[in-house]
This record gives structure tokens, sequence and C-alpha cells, in this order.
């Protein structure tokens, strides 16, 4: 026995270099960025028996046999959607061409793959408190459905609230459908979801499938945070389901975070992306409501829907054209700022056309690994000239994009590689100028509350950190 014990443990090491060289192999094939690509296929060369397992769970991004049968759900979906003549929205879609601050975004309307339509009414829905507020006024006035869709739901004060309504609601009637991610609420237990569908509510929760291998896969998650009642009243931002959104969990509190509610012709946009997550989950359409009017005046908005099955990166590329097509100023909060070659390019660009350039990160960490890599990517682009400030009450997590003084965006993506690629994200385009005078007055508060980063800031970096940042960074495109 010990004769043959170093042999087995040569022929187990052996063995694992070899599955992390034809790992490798197929991470060079089918990683869709090169940095990517790189960073799995050295570390599976050099270290599978670290990497191996974390691949099987968190590579293979493009995942073919997932986004092969992602896109054809959604094309049999959008057949159904065509059979209820869904789209009456070419009057409306026309008057975009009117505004000259829209047409600056150029890629815009082949990109988003929905229209830019006039007539809707925004308000800006700031923190938590505001948010839910709101959005369980407007379930609470339901009459006929509600469609909810969230990445992270709690079984804490505030989900057990959101429950005790639903079930509410149900009883008076409502057709209530609620979506959830499976890997952001991987702690929600039976005994909250059960409930609900004992009174009639329709809950699933979005999850990859097809094929064995897939139980493994939790790289593709659906980040999207949509509430849509009665087909009138649509949300769209940054806040999940749990008390944290609520600034109740110290050591990240007070949470900073926004949403917009919407109404108007663009609530269609809404419902149809949540009908394509909702027929991925169950092969059935939601209630899809078109009102018989809408208001003559009100706003340009566009609703963008991206994720890992487009034939585009849409996320990624809808950051490129936005920074592209500012003049004036281009301001981005984001909680996380891991950007890929194309997005730091346009930043670089952008301060070198004059353009007023700043981004807005938390000054506290809610994932080590990934604030490092932000930590030395935001160093960079203070040395490319970009104005970089670290919000200090508490944890920043609002996905805000303002554009120079017309055009302004609120959502659920983040300034990094898994919102560009992996997650499914969405984006609410706003091109109105009150309304981005009111995005604008919100950052200034929020600029008055951050602190700039210098540029001898990297300098003064330990030798320590600056290495722990270096190895984040290595691995960002992995992240």
């Amino acid at each position: 026995m010990d004769y043959f014990g170093p042999h087995i443990f040569g022929y187990l090491i052996a063995t694992l270099h070899f599955l992390g060289l034809i790992a490798a192999i197929h991470a060079v094939l089918t990683v869709r960025t090169a940095q990517g690509a790189i960073a799995w296929a050295l570390s599976l060369l050099f270290m599978p028996y670290l990497t191996l397992v974390p691949y099987l769970v968190f590579g293979r991004s493009t995942f073919d046999a997932y986004i092969k049968a992602r896109r054809q759900a959604n094309l049999e979906m959008r057949k159904a959607i065509n059979d209820l003549n869904w789209r009456p929205w070419i009057e409306e879609a026309l008057s975009a061409r009117a505004s000259a601050a829209y047409t600056s975004l150029r890629a815009m309307p082949k990109l988003g793959r929905m229209p830019c339509l006039a007539s809707n009414h925004v308000r800006l829905l700031v923190n938590g408190d505001a948010t839910f507020a709101a959005i369980f006024a407007a379930i609470e006035r339901a009459r006929t459905t509600v469609l909810i869709q969230f990445f992270i739901i709690h079984d804490d004060d505030l989900g057990r609230r959101l429950q005790s309504l639903l079930l509410k609601k149900a009883s008076e009637g409502v057709a209530i459908h609620l979506l959830y991610d499976r890997i952001g609420s991987h702690s929600l237990p039976h005994s909250y979801v059960q409930p609900l569908r004992d009174a009639g509510i329709q809950v699933h929760a979005f999850a990859t499938r097809s094929g064995w291998l897939n139980r493994f896969q939790i790289n593709f998650r659906n980040h999207r945070k949509i509430v849509v009642v009665d087909g009138l009243l649509g949300f769209v931002g940054g806040h999940n389901v749990g008390d944290e959104y609520l600034g109740k969990k110290p050591p990240l509190s007070p949470w900073r975070d926004t949403h917009v509610s919407v109404s108007g012709p663009v609530v269609a946009c809404l419902q149809e992306s949540f009908a394509e997550d909702w027929f991925w989950a169950s092969r059935q359409l939601p209630p899809l409501i078109l009102p018989d009017t809408y208001p003559d005046d009100g706003v340009l908005c566009q609703v963008l829907a991206s994720g890992p099955a487009d034939p585009y990166e849409t996320c990624s590329l809808f950051f490129v054209e936005a920074i592209h097509a500012a003049t004036e100023r281009i301001w981005i909060t984001s909680p996380y700022f891991v950007p890929d070659e194309a997005v730091f390019s346009a930043l670089r660009l952008a301060v070198l056309r004059g353009v007023d350039v700043r981004i807005l990160l938390p000054s506290r960490a809610d994932h080590r690994i990934v604030y490092a890599a932000s930590s030395l990517y935001a160093f960079e682009a203070v040395r490319a000239g970009v104005r970089v400030f670290r919000y200090q009450p508490g944890f920043l997590h609002q996905k805000v994009v303002l554009i120079d003084s017309e055009i302004s965006a609120i959502g659920s993506a983040n300034l990094d590689n898994r919102s560009f690629r992996l997650n499914f994200e969405v984006m609410l385009l706003t091109v109105d100028e009150a309304f981005a005078s009111e995005v604008e007055q919100m950052l200034n508060l929020d600029f008055e509350r951050s602190r700039e980063i210098a540029k001898e800031e990297s300098r003064e970096t330990h030798r320590l950190q600056q290495l722990g940042m270096r190895v984040a960074r290595l691995i960002s495109p992995i992240l």
C-alpha cells in the first residue's frame, strides 16, 4: 500500500492537470473576452486543483446550449405576443425622431430592440423608503394584474410585508405573477413561497436549464427589478426586496439606491421584458395589458433589456454608446467599477474631448475582491483624468447614468463585466431636460457627501494592498 500511495497521488495530479488543459482549451474557444479567456486558461493550466471546479460553476460564460434554448424561447414568446397585436406603437415611436438629444445615441434604436416612445411620465424615487412606499401603494390600488420581478427577495420584515400585501390582493381577485432569481434568492424558504402559491399566486424561480452540467452552472443571473401594475404603472431600478435596502442592516447602512416609476406607452416594454423571462421560467405568457389611450404629452423613454442571449453585448455597448454620445458630461454611479477595455477606452476618449467625466462609487465593500479590483481601476481612471468619488455615508448601490443635459438612464446594470456579459439587466432611458435636471440635483447631493480620489492616493497605497488589487484585477474578467 505504501508503494502505490505516491503513484496514485501522482496519477491524480496528472489527471487534474490533463483535465485543466482540456478546460483551458475550452475556455480559449468559448469565453467571450480575451481577458476572460486568458484569466481562465492560465489558472486552469497552472492551478487546476484550485480552479477546475470553479470553472464548472462560474465558467463557460457563452454557455451555448443555454443561449440557444433561451433564444428559441424568446422566439416562441414573440410569436405568441404577435398574435395579441401587442405593439401598436408606431405613432409614438416616430415622434422620437424629433429629439436631437436622442439622435446623438445613434445605435440605440437597434441596440435596444424596443422603440423609444413618447408621452410617458416618470418620477424619481430616492432610496428604499420612497421606493417601496410607492410600489406598495401601487399594488394596493391594483385592480386586475400585478407583475413582480426581483433578483433578491428575503424572508425578512420587508419581504413579509410584500408577501402579506400580495396575499391580500390575491384574495380580492387580482392576478399576480411573481418571478425571482434562484441564485439571488437562494435563502428564500419554501415556507415563504408556498402560502403565495396556495393563494393562487403564480410564482416561479428564474434558473438556467438544459443539460446535466447546467445544474452546476450559476453564472447567469436575472438581475432585473421590474414591477408593473394593471399595465399602467411600472417601476424599475436598483432595489431588491430586503431590509438592507431600507438601510436597516449595518455595516452597510444607510443604503443609497435609486428607483424610478413610469407610466405611459413604455410600460408595455417593461411588460414585454417581464414576459420574456416569465416565458423562459414557465413556458406561458403572463397577462399583458395595453390601455385604450395614453396622455398626449410626456417624455421620451426607452427600455433597454440586456442579457447573455443577446446577439450583441448589449449592456457593454450601451455604456460605450452613452460615453461616446456625451459632449458636455457623463456621470455614472455604480457599486462596482470593473470596466472592459472598450468602456475604459471610451472614458479616456471622453476626457480627451473635454467632457466632464465622473464616476461615483461606494466607500464600503460588500464584495471584497470586486472592491479591490474596482479600486485599481479607479486609480487608473483618475490618472486618465476621470473624476472618481467615493460615497461616504453608507453603501452606494444605485445604477444611474447622466448624459449632458437631457438624457438619463436608471436601472439594474452595474459598470462591471458581470452586468456587461452574464446578467440579465434592464435600464430605463429617459430623454427630458426637466427629469435630467432632477437626476443632476440628486447626484450633486451625492457628490457633496463623497470624497474625491486624488492622483497621489495610488502611490500612497501599501504594497501589499497594491498586490491584492492586482491579483483581484487579474481575475476581474471572471468575477
